[in-house]
């Protein structure tokens, strides 16, 4: 139950931007965090477990469990503590790293 006015009109977002993850392009706004990009486009799946093989995703979203790390220019990130910015690429981490 919402005990006070809905805000959201109020919130004022940066310009939108676009970076690629594994190929497909994704659109995010500029500054935001990349887990938050890939989650509103519904990419929750960012790498395969190192063990199981099983889908892994944004866990803690403070870059401590990482969890949501991908790669960016062949290095490993944590994508909830990357920010957007126009033509980034990114990658799935590869199975087994």
């Amino acid at each position: 139950m919402r005990l006070i006015a809905d805000q959201s009109g109020q919130i004022r977002r940066s310009a939108e931007v676009e970076f690629t993850f594994d190929g497909a392009a994704v659109a995010g706004h500029d500054g935001e965090t990349v887990a938050a990009a890939l989650s509103r486009a519904g990419r929750l799946a960012l790498r395969e477990g190192p063990g199981d093989g099983g889908p892994r995703g944004v866990f803690c979203a403070i870059g401590v469990c990482q969890e949501c790390v991908v790669l960016l220019d062949g290095a490993r990130m944590e994508s909830c503590r990357l920010s957007v910015r126009p033509g980034m690429v990114l990658e799935r981490v590869p199975s087994g790293r």
